[in-house]
């Protein structure tokens, strides 16, 4: 049997030590990014995705590996171990198989067998079931547990209880389900009808006479029928070849002919249609929830990373604009750091005259401020106020440079009444504050969205039927991957941006705010050691990923660690350079010089690993560098189409809004985000829109078809031939 370092090793497709020291590193309390960062040569320079998906699986593992001895142990206690046993436990792959195996030795609630058995009728069945040749009839086997006082007052009767305990003795054999679920899993189809007899035009209209193979059917297609089912529009059933399933079983249990075969095959139908079909159609439901569920938060957590990701838009004033209809548009203008210098409501929607007053507030606004850049929220109302403010930007003129971009607002209402809101805005209306939050998202959406509940942000698909737990789980670790990639200045950083650092939490991070507060900017990292609770392991863990802009030490504003400092000098050192250098930026020669001295040789001089060297290079070459600013910057506009100006053929930039199983959706500036289905993305076969597109992306699209009346927008990324 494999340990579990050999299962995760071979599955994973890495070294054994490698995956021995991931397990210790995170059994001794390390995070993950801290892992990824700082340990590479401990696993062969594993990523975070690589790491966090070792710790999924390990969990479960354990788990397995627990549940086999509870059902080992349950199992002894009744006295009813055998060698045989113990071994299928111990090699059973999946908690299902273990589950298989000990459901004939599980305590059951009381059942049709079990009355029988209290009956006296479980000798019966196992000599009927034993099928030997020297088996007398059934009927004549039967005579002679007929006893009205047992409650047996006929032959029929006998044979009733006895069926009954062979069927769920059939039912509760591991292999007959295991095979009948391979079966299922290789040939049953997931069928959907309507649940009515005329049923309305709804979403679910395509699942309304619908059938797909088990082994083929959508994620997106489990999780949708799901939904229709729980709002009794569809009825959801799993089908399988009857005749198919019960030969599967007869080979199983039914031996050569004799006279209590007929009897055994009868027991075997009632065991299948009554126990067995009925709870594989459960378990294959279960399992392609699951797998959607899981495929579902995965994609979630794909579109969820580009979106944090997108490359701030650093050092402008900038216009937050909240659209809305009966309550306005919010308004909020912030400086290039992100500080509130005015906000107002306005009221775009509501005629041409306050239109008109509204462009006239805005520009007064602009023109007091020198505002550069506005944010548009997407919700409500937002194509009325986007048209709005192209008209306002084209009263202000070319010269005034004033660009707008459309900025995702999920989860700003969220965070509008959220304590954190309260506390950061006292004195702002609730609606003020969204507006805020969209004018931030812009200048840095890493920075701000982190004050978000990730599952409020909205660039997933049927992300409120997922299980809680695990989506919560997977998100906050795309977030917490995030921000310690980027990096986070310690002296701007607000709470809940620190909350997210490796080895920090809430409780610390506000601890670390106070300290700030209380005792002015820090200046160096080793005044970290001096905030309440932060302690030795936590340093170790959260140093490498806080900047300190304003220390004397200028490794202290980089990804360097702390632990790797001596290093860093001995390399400079080694290649002739001084901190002035550094500093100047006059390290040009850096990499040719390490290459010439030996980049092993240097290494171990610098008592690290080659991948620690690289990284301490790759910070020294640029100090307090952010690996968003190399990503393309996200889509700036000065005008606006109308879904009527849209043309077959017409060729427009557009910004990758949310990515799904069968397509991306695409801002391409009108009322309407347009799609492109996964067969209009490229020339060549893609499983999935995300092996191309990510959230935030910007394309080239060309219009493929119209629908003013549905306001349907369709796409494509291939360019037409002309």
């Amino acid at each position: 049997m494999q340990t579990i370092p050999e299962l995760l090793a071979e599955e994973l497709g890495q070294r054994k030590d490698y995956v021995e020291n991931v397990i210790t590193l995170l059994d001794e309390g390390n995070t993950v990014p801290f892992i990824a960062r700082y340990r590479k040569e401990m696993h062969g320079a594993m990523d975070d995705q690589t790491i966090r998906g070792l710790a999924d699986r390990l969990a479960y593992l354990r788990n397995l590996e627990a549940r086999r001895q509870e059902v080992k142990n349950s199992i002894e206690n009744q006295g009813k171990m055998t060698e045989e046993l113990s071994a299928a436990i111990d090699e059973a792959k999946t908690l299902a198989e273990v589950e298989d195996l000990y459901r004939p030795y599980k305590q059951k609630r009381r059942t049709r067998a079990t009355i029988a058995r209290e009956k006296g009728l479980a000798p019966l069945a196992e000599l009927l079931f034993a099928q030997s040749p020297d088996c007398p009839a059934p009927e004549e086997a039967a005579k002679a547990y007929v006893d009205p006082e047992k409650g047996v007052n006929s032959v029929e009767e006998a044979l009733a209880g006895a069926s009954d305990i062979v069927a769920e003795t059939i039912s509760d054999d591991a292999e007959v389900r295991k095979t009948l679920r391979e079966l299922y899993l290789e040939w049953a189809d997931v069928v959907s009808v309507a649940a009515k007899k005329d049923p309305e035009d709804t979403v679910y209209r395509n699942y309304y006479a619908f059938s797909s193979p088990v082994n083929k059917i959508q994620g997106h297609q489990v999780l949708a029928v799901n939904r229709g089912e729980r709002e009794e529009v569809l009825k959801v059933s799993v089908v399988i070849n009857r005749d198919v399933a019960l030969g599967a079983i007869f080979r199983r249990v039914v031996k050569k002919k004799c006279a209590s075969t007929a009897f055994v095959e009868a027991a075997a139908g009632d065991a299948y249609d009554r126990l067995i079909a009925p709870s594989m159609e459960r378990e294959i439901r279960a399992t392609l929830t699951e797998t959607a569920s899981e495929g579902a938060i995965g994609q979630f957590a794909l579109n969820l990373k580009p979106l944090l990701m997108q490359p701030p838009v650093k050092g402008f004033v900038t216009m937050g604009l909240d659209p809305g209809y009966r309550m306005g548009c919010k308004v909020a203008v912030v400086d290039a750091t992100g500080k509130v210098l005015a906000t107002t409501v306005v009221y775009p929607t509501h005629g041409e005259r306050q239109k008109k007053e509204c462009i006239e507030k805005l520009s007064a606004l602009i023109r007091k401020h020198a505002v550069k850049h506005i944010a548009i929220g997407n919700g409500t109302a937002s194509r009325e106020t986007e048209q709005m403010t192209v008209e306002l930007i084209s009263s202000l003129g070319s010269g005034a440079g004033v660009s707008y971009a459309i900025v995702n607002e999920a989860g700003a209402s969220v965070y509008s009444a959220s304590p954190l809101a309260a506390q950061e805005f006292p004195d702002f209306d609730v609606n003020l504050r969204s507006a805020v939050s969209i004018a931030r998202r812009l200048q840095d959406p890493l920075a701000e969205l982190v004050k978000i509940d990730p599952k409020s942000i909205g660039v997933g698909q049927y992300q409120h039927d997922m299980p809680e737990k695990r989506l919560t789980e997977a998100l906050d670790g795309v977030v917490e991957d995030c921000v310690n990639a980027v990096g986070v200045d310690l002296n701007t950083a607000s709470a809940p941006l620190l909350a997210r650092v490796s080895g920090l939490n809430a409780g610390v991070a506000g601890n670390v705010v106070r300290y700030r507060e209380e005792n002015g900017s820090f200046r160096s990292r080793k005044q970290l050691l001096k905030v309440p609770k932060l302690g030795a392991k936590a340093y170790e863990q959260c140093a490498g990923f806080l900047r300190v802009p304003e220390s004397d030490e200028i490794l202290d504003n980089t990804a360097v660690h702390p632990e790797s400092y001596a290093a860093a000098e001995k390399l400079l050192e080694l290649c002739g350079y001084t901190e002035a250098d550094v500093r100047a930026g006059n390290l040009a020669q850096m990499k040719e010089r390490i290459k010439a001295y030996g980049e092993a040789r240097a290494a171990e001089a610098c008592g690290v690993g080659v991948p620690t060297l690289r990284d301490v290079v790759s910070e020294l070459l640029k100090p307090g560098r952010d690996p968003r600013d190399e990503l393309p910057p996200p889509l700036l506009r000065t005008d606006v189409l109308e879904i009527k100006d849209l043309k077959r053929g017409m060729e427009l930039k557009g910004t990758v809004r949310n990515v799904i199983d069968f397509g991306a959706f695409v801002d391409i500036g009108v009322h309407q985000d347009g799609l492109v289905h996964i067969s209009q993305i490229c020339d060549r076969f893609i499983r999935h829109p995300s092996e191309v597109l990510s959230v935030g992306d910007v394309v080239t699209v060309w219009v493929k078809e119209v629908d003013e009346k549905k306001k349907r927008i369709s796409l494509t990324m291939k360019k037409p031939k002309k």
